[in-house]
């Protein structure tokens, strides 16, 4: 068994008390690969952010858990390298989908694991997270539940609909499961396509989509009832069009796909939502430079050569999150 504690990563329950007393989100970036990584950790190390390195159960199928482990530990080491000399990274668990797979990854050396048990009836979602709960504590892990059901794809999760979080559920669900924060839907959704158009009215001037608010007065209400308790917003891309549009004009097809417009995360961010999870723009960055590169040099094969662009592509685009919708920049406990 390996101890998150021996690979230089950190839990969740002292970020995310800072974060709330703050008014700022911790940024909760998704990866798959090596350049996604580097990326994340380059931005979140010059900019002096905590970080979360989430890892849904498909990536770390295909990373390898073992190669996970070391890469983590990695990341905290590279950081420090950059400069960074107190990094705070955290290595979690997104959408984990039974007990046996968060404790594979709390002996594994996760930081962090969600456990998500939103889609099965109440009390059996409250009995499965207790029961995760109770182990990853075991081990000083923390741990995220989910309450409500998000719309869209995203790796295995997937649902048609959305159901908002019922505020009148949430004392309940927190108090007998003891979790370390909470997920809740209040309109995101994951994947590229978050909404369908009938779901939307699109900007005369442009012909774009234009989403649907977020329903701030749930998460009010939310709030009312679990004072600095920490809340998270799932599938929170903002699916930026400039990454749609690279993609669209290299030979791609993602017409109508639209995310959350990024002033409605920054009003999120200053409340009790202290982690936003972004995945999506990362992949529509990394593809579009992809695309690019090799619709402007159809001859060129060194993988270095388009994975590159790709890389500095999503460092600047995890920079722009961090500096201009989450706030977290500065954040770290210490700086020096």
């Amino acid at each position: 068994m390996a101890s998150y504690k021996s690979l230089g990563l950190v839990n969740t329950r002292e970020m995310f008390k800072k974060a709330i007393n703050g008014g700022y989100a911790i940024p909760a970036f998704n990866f798959n690969n090596m350049e996604q990584l580097q990326a994340i950790i380059k931005a979140s190390s010059e900019l002096k952010s905590p970080v979360i390195l989430q890892v849904s159960k498909g990536a770390r199928n295909y990373a390898n858990q073992t190669l996970l482990q070391y890469m983590a530990q990695g990341a905290v080491e590279y950081a420090k390298e950059l400069g960074c000399n107190h990094p705070e990274v955290v290595l979690h668990l997104d959408h984990g989908d039974s007990f046996e797979l968060c404790k594979s990854c709390v002996d594994m050396g996760f930081s962090s694991v969600m456990i998500d048990g939103s889609s099965l009836p109440y009390d059996e979602n409250v009995a499965l997270t207790k029961k995760v709960v109770e182990y990853a504590h075991a081990h000083d892990v923390t741990v995220e539940g989910e309450l409500g059901v998000l719309a869209g794809v995203e790796d295995e999760v997937a649902s048609e609909e959305s159901h908002y979080t019922k505020p009148e559920e949430v004392i309940d669900f927190v108090t007998k499961t003891g979790v370390d924060s909470l997920a809740i839907s209040i309109g995101t959704s994951h994947g590229a396509y978050k909404f369908k158009p009938e779901q939307c009215t699109r900007d005369p001037k442009t012909g774009r989509l234009v989403p649907p608010p977020l329903a701030f007065d749930i998460l009010d209400e939310i709030m009312q009832k679990l004072p600095g308790f920490p809340i998270v917003l799932h599938g929170s891309s903002s699916v930026p069009q400039e990454y749609v549009d690279m993609i669209n004009q290299y030979g791609g097809k993602l017409p109508d796909a639209v995310g959350i417009p990024e002033e409605q995360l920054r009003k999120a961010s200053a409340s009790a939502v202290c982690k936003i999870n972004i995945d999506s723009d990362s992949r529509l960055a990394f593809t579009a430079a992809v695309r690019k590169t090799l619709a402007e040099k159809p001859a060129e094969f060194d993988p270095r050569k388009y994975c590159g662009p790709a890389r500095d592509l999503m460092e600047e685009m995890y920079k722009h999150k961090i500096v201009n919708v989450l706030g977290s920049d500065n954040k770290l406990a210490q700086l020096d």
